[in-house]
């Protein structure tokens, strides 16, 4: 498992975290509620990391509505200001 991710999956944990005007708009537009994004974070399975992403770290993670449905979600590590960021989520096609 990736540091960033494991990083990332603590500060959710600690509510140590903030959701993106842009994934607002998406979890709205794709039905997804924020709760369940983050209440299935730990359970997610890191797809890939990127620790040189500009202008934060960031992780791509696949995690899972209640009802089993999968989805991508985006994270990215904010390190000046010591939270996480909800960046995106999408469906797979």
């Amino acid at each position: 498992m990736g540091q960033i991710f494991e990083t990332i999956q603590r500060l959710v944990t600690a509510e140590k975290y903030l959701v993106g005007q842009h994934a607002v708009e998406r979890l709205e537009k794709r039905g997804i509620l924020e709760w369940q994004v983050v209440a299935s974070l730990n359970e997610g399975k890191l797809i890939q990391e990127f620790p040189n992403a500009e202008p934060n770290p960031t992780v791509e993670v696949t995690e899972s509505l209640p009802d089993g449905t999968e989805f991508k979600a985006v994270w990215s590590y904010l390190s000046q200001s010591g939270v996480a960021k909800l960046v995106t989520v999408h469906f797979f096609d």
